[in-house]
């Protein structure tokens, strides 16, 4: 190397690393040609770490301070490049920077439904999604297994590995927390744990922490949800169908008034009423027996016949329908009625 190219070659003496916004996870320092000056200090913010690396092989690791470069402070560096410990030269070394922050707010969520094990259902299609946050704690190993000699890493390189670690595990996490699927909103706090330790040692291969895991919202794919709610209001309704009955009859009533301010017949509006009035009753009675454990069997008794007229037969159709509009009656059994009162009208 030439006189000019010596005085033109600047020695580093100050190494310092000041993140100009979010979203970095590792960042080199930029040495060019340049060489360290031997007693130059190095300055590691709180939430960085500094790691030395020889050649490829990585050195001495700081944390935060200010540390003034010796042989003293740098016997990894020293050992590896055979320095006497009188050595007072500066030296060349690459200087990666490690944020130890945490990086909050990183989505996850389920793209397709997962098929999960439930102790009520035996096996549902779930979709789930909320955040998570986790931060850098061994910058070796990260280096080593990640981020290697690129200029940067960011948060965005690692957004698709870290969701995949996330999701792998919901099913282990609904499995080890023993909650329902009918159950998990209320208890997503436990749910967040159990996935956040399932999925915690993933992060620790990569020299990373997992910090926080959060549930925000667990649902079923669309179909399923409409069965579900069927089953939830055939649930509710229970062993009360009978007064179920009654309240959706007195919801009925202010349609009759209103088809007898139009003209309608008031008084085959009210047949109408009282046929579905009765028709609830029998649907009512006919449910709780099936509930019930079959009694002994009893002498056969003539049912008595009831004679229904045309107007009693429509209007006894159309609250079936709205029965099953209302999921109460399946297709099949709105239909084997219909046929039913259909047949007295010829």
């Amino acid at each position: 190397m030439g006189l000019f190219d010596f005085i033109k070659k600047q020695f580093i003496d100050v190494i310092e690393w000041t993140e100009s916004g979010d979203g970095t996870v590792a960042w080199r320092f930029p040495m060019a040609d340049n060489e360290i000056q031997n007693g130059a200090v190095l300055t590691v913010r709180e939430s960085q770490m500094a790691v030395f690396v020889n050649e490829g092989q990585v050195a001495d690791v700081f944390g935060p301070g200010r540390h003034t470069l010796t042989t003293q402070t740098l016997p990894l560096l020293t050992n590896l490049k055979h320095w006497d410990k009188l050595f007072a030269s500066p030296f060349k070394s690459d200087v990666y920077f490690f944020s130890t922050r945490q990086q909050l707010d990183q989505r996850w969520g389920t793209q397709q439904p997962v098929t999960i094990r439930d102790k009520d259902f035996g096996a549902v299609r779930l979709r789930a999604f909320g955040n998570y946050a986790w931060r850098v704690v061994d910058p070796t190993l990260f280096m080593k297994e990640i981020s290697g000699t690129r200029d940067t890493y960011t948060v965005a390189d690692l957004d698709g590995q870290l969701r995949g670690f996330l999701l792998q595990h919901i099913s282990d996490a609904v499995a080890q927390s023993g909650v329902a699927f009918l159950d998990l909103a209320a208890n997503q706090v436990e749910f967040a744990a159990q996935l956040k330790t399932a999925t915690a040692p993933e992060f620790a291969r990569i020299g990373l922490s997992l910090e926080t895991v959060t549930l925000q919202n667990v649902s079923l794919p669309e179909e399923l949800q409409k069965i579900l709610d069927q089953k939830i209001g055939m649930g509710m309704i229970g062993q009360n169908m009978g007064q179920f009955m009654q309240y959706q009859t007195a919801q009925a009533i202010p349609k009759f008034a209103e088809n007898a301010g139009q003209g309608s017949g008031l008084a085959g509006d009210a047949m109408g009423l009282g046929a579905g009035m009765v028709m609830g009753q029998t649907m009512a009675q006919a449910m709780q027996q099936g509930l019930q454990p079959p009694a002994p069997a009893a002498a056969p008794v003539a049912a008595p016949v009831v004679a229904l007229k045309p107007d009693e037969i429509m209007a006894t159709l159309e609250k079936l329908a709205d029965l099953k509009a209302k999921g109460i009656l399946t297709d099949e059994e709105f239909s084997a009625k219909k046929t039913e009162l259909l047949k007295k009208l010829v």
